[in-house]
């Protein structure tokens, strides 16, 4: 199952990027993208290495804080380092946006799980 949340995560991060680049006019080019999606992609990779190190299930809502908090945290810390930025706002909006998704699909998916089960009355 981590499997699915390590591409889905990874989807989410590339959305983000992919919505951010536009919304901005920067355009889809594979370098300016890739500039830009690489230390939200580390992150979300040293995330997903705690969890696996520490044996965790990455699709629960618990697993999901840590991917989630690794990815915006160290995203901007990578940022800064290379010389990025990040401002306030853009902060906001990384902690919100893959907050909501990556939170958000998880806690869709174990509603659905827990209905398909038959756990969760109608």
């Amino acid at each position: 199952m981590n499997r699915v949340w390590i591409v889905v995560d990874a989807l989410i991060v590339l959305v983000f990027v992919g919505i951010g680049r536009s919304s901005h006019h920067h355009g889809l080019r594979l370098a300016g993208f890739l500039s830009t999606t690489w230390p939200f992609a580390v992150g979300l990779g040293l995330g997903w290495l705690y969890l696996t190190l520490r044996r965790r299930d990455g699709a629960s809502l618990r697993g999901g804080v840590a991917v989630w908090l690794s990815t915006v945290v160290m995203g901007m810390v990578l940022r800064v380092l290379s010389g990025q930025g990040t401002a306030f706002a853009f902060i906001v909006v990384a902690f919100g946006f893959l907050g909501l998704l990556m939170l958000g699909l998880r806690l869709v998916a174990s509603r659905f799980l827990r209905w398909r089960r038959g756990s969760v009355p109608a």
